[in-house]
C-alpha cells in the first residue's frame, strides 16, 4: 500500500534545509585559481571558439547533451487544474528530480507565465539552444496539441509532451501484454475510451499505430459518445468520431474488449463491466480514484485484467516507466526528435521486460510468499526495477538510429550499457527499492540497544516512515527520558524492559527453549536463564521464538561477541559452516559489494569459500549480476608458495568449478581487480575479461574493513551495511558510532529479510 501523506509532512519536506527539491552542483575541479581560469576567463574562450566553428561541439564541451527542460505554463497541473506557473513549480521540480534519480539526466524546471500558444511557442524556441531535450508538462488541451506539434517541427532537439505520450507509451505496453494474457488479437478488439483530452487522444493514436482498427474505437467525453450527431467537436475529437448509433458510455461498453478511462471516478458501473466481452481489459486511470473502485471491479469480473494509476493496486500505469529512459536514449544518440518509431520501441521494450524473471529485491514483499511473474496482476515492470534504464534507453536509441534521426549513432552497445549502469553516480536506488518493498509488509524489528541516541532515533524514524515496526529493548523509563531529550514521539512504539519482573515468564520460556536446543553443547537451564538478562540473547530469542521478525544490535556490544551469540541462538544456514557480513559501497562508478567486512578475522580456505558463496547470492538478491574478484597482494601465482595467495587462488578455483557461468577469478591485486583495461591487457586469460568487477572478496578482516572505511572517510562513496549473510534468521549488528541513517538502512534490510526469507535463498 502507498504511504499516507499528510499536508504537514509534505510542506516540511519541501521547505526543510534548502527549500525545493533540486540544486546545481559543479562537475569539475574548482579549488585553485588555475581551475577557475579554466572554468571561466580566460580558458572558457577556447571551447567557445570551437563551438563557433562547429556548433555540434556544444555536445562535447557543455552539458547540453545531458540537460532536459521541464517546461509548463501551469494550465493543467495534475488534478489541480489551471493554478498558474508559480503554483505548478513544485510539480516541475519533482519531475526534474525523477529525471535525475532514474536516468541521471540533469534537468531545469522552467515555468512560463504565458497562456497564448503562439507566445509560449516562441518563448520555448528562444531558450531551446540551452537544452538537449524539452519535456512539456501540464499544459491544457487542446492548446497542448498545437504547442507540441509546432515545437517538434521548429526545434532540432527531442520534444515530448509527457501528459500525452507518457501515458500512451506505458498503457500501450500494458495493453500488449494484457492482450497476450487474455488471448486476444489487437486488430480484432473493440476499444472504448472515456475521456477525450490530450492523454486519451494520444493513447488512442498509439493503440491504432499498434494495430487497433479505428472503426473499432468509441471515444466518449463528458457529454457522451463522440458520434456524427455531435456538431461542435474540435479537430482532435473529430479524429475518433464514430458512425455507430450510440450515445452513452453504457451503450459503448456492450461487448467491448478493452476500456481505457482517463476521466473521473465512479463513471463505470458493475453493470457496464458485466456487459463487456469475455476476458475484458480495463485500464481505469482517473487520478486519484479510478473510474470504478478496484475491489468492486475485480469482484464483478474475475476474468478481467484491471489496471489503475495507483501504486497500491496491481498493474500501475506509471509514466515514470517511460519518460526518463526515453529522453536518456534520445539524448545519448543525438536524436533530433522523438518520433513514432522511438515511442514504439519504448513500448515493446517495456512490455518485453515484464515477461522476464523479476529480480528478488524487486519482487520482494509485494505479496507474502509469492514472486512476481508475468500474468494478470503483473503486466508491467515495477517503477523501481533497475533494468528499465538499460532496457528502454538502448531500445529508444536504436529506434532513433533506425528511423534516421540520430546525429551521434551508438556503435558499441556493450560499452553504452556499461555507461548506463555507471551514469547514476552515487547510486542509492538499491536502498530506495529496499525501502519501497519493506513498506509493503512492515515487520517487527527488535532494537537491542534502544538506550543509545542514534539507535533510538533510527527506530522512531523508521516507524514514522512505516519501514518497519520497532520494538525497543531497555529500561522504559530511561528510554522515555532519552526520547524527551531528543524530542522523539514514542506513541505506538513497544518498549520491553527485559530485566523487569513482568518479563519473568517470557525469560523462562526463552531459557527453556535455548537450553533444550543446546543442552548437549553444555548449556544448562540455569545458564540459559542467566543469559536472558542479556539484551542480545533476549532479542535474538524473540526472533527465534517468532515474537519478532528481526534483530538489530551491536552499537555498544562488540561485534565478535554479538556474532558468537547469533551463531549460538540463530544458527547458520544449512550447507554452510560460516556466516559473514557484506557492505554495499555506492560510488561514482556504481555499487560495489565488499565481503567479509565484520565477522571472520582470518578465514581459512573453507571459511573464505563460504564467504564467496554467500556474497554471490547476496549480490544477486540486490538485483545485480555478480562479477567477482578474490583479492590478495599478488596476481595469479606471482607469489606462489605463500600461504595467503595460494589459499585465495584455491578458493577462486573451487568457485569456478561450482559456478561455471559465474564471472569470478583470483587471486589478484586490488588494482587489477578494479582497472579492467589494465587487467585485460596484462591477464587476458581471466574469466573477468571485458567485465567491470562489482564484488570484492578479501582474504581477511583487516583488508576489507580498511578498504571500505578508507573509501568512506575519503568521501568517495556511501555505504550500506554491515549486512549479515548466512544466518538462519534476520539478525544484524552494526558498529559503535553508526549514524542514524545507517541504522535505519540496516533495520530496513533486516525487515525485508524477514518479509522475503532472503537469508534462505536456495543455491543456484
Amino acid at each position: 500500500m502507498s504511504t499516507p501523506v499528510s499536508r504537514e509532512a509534505a510542506l516540511e519536506y519541501h521547505r526543510e534545509g534548502k527549500p525545493g527539491k533540486i540544486e546545481i552542483v559543479p562537475t569539475v575541479p574548482y579549488s585553485t585559481q588555475h581551475d577557475l581560469a579554466l572554468a571561466y576567463s580566460p580558458g572558457v574562450a577556447y571551447p567557445c571558439k570551437e563551438i563557433e566553428k562547429n556548433p555540434d561541439d556544444v555536445y562535447e564541451y557543455t552539458n547540453k547533451g545531458n540537460l532536459v527542460a521541464v517546461i509548463s505554463n501551469g494550465t493543467a497541473v495534475l488534478g489541480l487544474g489551471d493554478i498558474g506557473p508559480e503554483a505548478g513549480k513544485p510539480v516541475m521540480e519533482g519531475k526534474a528530480l525523477l529525471f535525475k534519480i532514474f536516468a541521471g539526466l540533469d534537468c531545469f524546471d522552467i515555468e512560463v507565465a504565458e497562456k497564448d500558444p503562439e507566445k509560449f511557442i516562441q518563448t520555448v524556441k528562444a531558450i531551446a539552444p540551452t537544452f538537449g531535450g524539452i519535456n512539456l508538462e501540464d499544459i491544457k488541451a487542446p492548446e497542448c496539441f498545437e504547442i507540441e506539434r509546432r515545437l517538434k517541427e521548429e526545434c532540432d532537439i527531442p520534444v515530448m509532451h509527457d501528459d500525452q505520450h507518457g501515458t500512451a507509451i506505458i498503457s500501450a505496453a500494458g495493453l500488449l501484454n494484457a492482450l497476450e494474457i487474455q488471448g486476444k488479437k489487437i486488430d480484432e478488439i473493440r476499444l472504448v475510451v472515456n475521456g477525450a483530452g490530450a492523454a486519451a487522444v494520444s493513447c488512442t493514436r498509439l493503440y491504432v499505430a499498434l494495430g487497433v482498427k479505428k472503426e473499432n474505437v468509441v471515444m466518449c467525453d463528458s457529454k457522451g459518445v463522440l458520434n456524427a450527431s455531435r456538431g461542435n467537436l474540435n479537430e482532435q475529437k473529430r479524429e475518433f468520431m464514430t458512425n455507430r448509433p450510440i450515445n452513452t458510455l453504457a451503450e459503448a461498453m456492450v461487448d467491448a474488449d478493452v476500456f481505457l478511462g482517463l476521466s473521473v471516478k465512479d463513471v463505470v458501473t458493475p453493470e457496464m463491466l458485466c456487459s463487456m466481452a469475455p476476458k475484458p481489459i480495463v485500464f481505469a486511470l482517473a487520478n486519484p480514484d479510478p473510474e470504478i473502485a478496484y475491489d468492486l471491479a475485480v469482484a464483478t469480473r474475475p476474468d478481467m485484467i484491471f489496471a489503475t494509476g495507483r501504486s497500491d493496486y496491481p498493474n500501475q500505469i506509471n509514466n515514470v516507466l517511460g519518460f526518463p529512459y526515453i529522453f536518456r536514449g534520445a539524448l545519448d544518440c543525438g536524436a533530433t526528435g522523438i518520433n513514432e518509431e522511438m515511442k514504439l520501441a519504448a513500448v515493446h521494450a517495456i512490455a518485453d521486460l515484464a515477461k522476464q524473471p523479476v529480480p528478488p529485491v524487486v519482487s520482494a514483499a509485494y505479496s507474502e510468499g509469492e514472486t512476481l511473474s508475468f500474468g494478470p496482476k503483473y503486466i508491467l515492470p515495477k517503477p523501481l526495477d533497475p533494468r528499465l534504464l538499460i532496457t528502454v534507453a538502448p531500445a529508444v536509441a536504436r529506434g532513433a538510429m533506425e528511423s534516421g534521426v540520430a546525429r551521434r549513432p551508438i556503435t558499441d552497445w556493450e560499452a553504452y550499457t556499461d555507461r548506463l549502469r555507471r551514469i547514476m553516480g552515487y547510486d542509492n536506488r538499491i536502498m530506495r527499492r529496499i525501502s519501497d518493498e519493506a513498506k509493503k509488509h512492515p515487520k517487527k524489528v527488535v532494537f537491542g540497544e534502544a538506550n543509545t541516541d542514534n539507535m533510538l532515533q533510527a527506530a522512531v524514524q523508521g516507524a514514522r516512515q512505516k519501514l518497519f515496526i520497532p520494538i525497543l529493548l531497555g529500561n522504559d523509563e530511561m528510554i522515555a527520558k532519552r526520547a524527551e531529550r531528543l524530542h522523539l514521539d514514542l506513541t505506538g512504539i513497544e518498549i520491553i524492559n527485559l530485566r523487569h519482573d513482568r518479563e519473568a515468564d517470557r525469560r523462562q520460556r526463552y531459557a527453556e527453549r535455548l537450553a533444550g536446543r543446546l543442552g548437549r553443547r553444555g548449556m544448562t537451564l540455569m545458564d540459559a536463564q542467566e543469559k536472558m538478562f542479556d539484551r542480545n540473547y533476549f532479542g535474538m530469542m524473540m526472533v527465534d521464538a517468532g515474537d519478532a521478525d528481526a534483530f538489530l544490535g551491536g552499537t555498544y556490544s562488540a561485534a565478535q561477541q554479538t556474532g558468537r551469540i547469533a551463531r549460538e541462538v540463530i544458527g547458520i544456514r544449512p550447507g554452510y559452516r560460516h556466516f559473514a557480513a557484506l557492505h554495499i559501497v555506492q560510488t561514482k562508478k556504481g555499487a560495489f559489494f565488499l565481503a567479509d567486512t565484520q565477522v571472520n578475522r582470518n578465514p581459512d580456505a573453507e571459511a573464505l569459500l563460504d564467504i564467496a558463496r554467500l556474497a554471490r547470492n547476496s549480490v544477486e538478491y540486490f538485483a545485480h549480476t555478480p562479477v567477482m574478484a578474490l583479492v590478495s597482494y599478488s596476481n595469479f601465482g606471482s607469489s606462489a608458495g605463500e600461504s595467503e595467495p595460494d589459499m585465495v587462488a584455491s578458493v577462486a578455483g573451487k568457485m569456478r568449478e561450482m559456478y561455471p557461468d559465474l564471472a569470478i577469478d583470483g587471486e589478484m591485486n586490488l588494482l587489477f581487480a578494479l582497472d579492467r583495461r589494465l587487467r585485460d591487457e596484462t591477464y587476458p586469460f581471466t574469466r573477468l575479461y571485458g567485465k567491470d568487477v562489482n564484488t570484492l572478496v578479501f582474504p581477511n578482516l583487516s583488508a576489507s574493513s580498511s578498504a571500505y572505511r578508507m573509501i568512506l572517510e575519503m568521501g568517495v562513496g556511501e555505504a550500506i551495511g554491515p549486512i549479515q549473510m548466512g544466518l538462519n534468521k534476520p539478525v544484524h549488528f552494526t558498529h559503535v558510532g553508526a549514524k542514524v541513517r545507517d541504522i535505519v538502512n540496516l533495520a530496513t534490510i533486516a525487515a525485508l529479510d524477514a518479509a522475503t526469507a532472503s537469508g534462505h535463498q536456495p543455491e543456484k
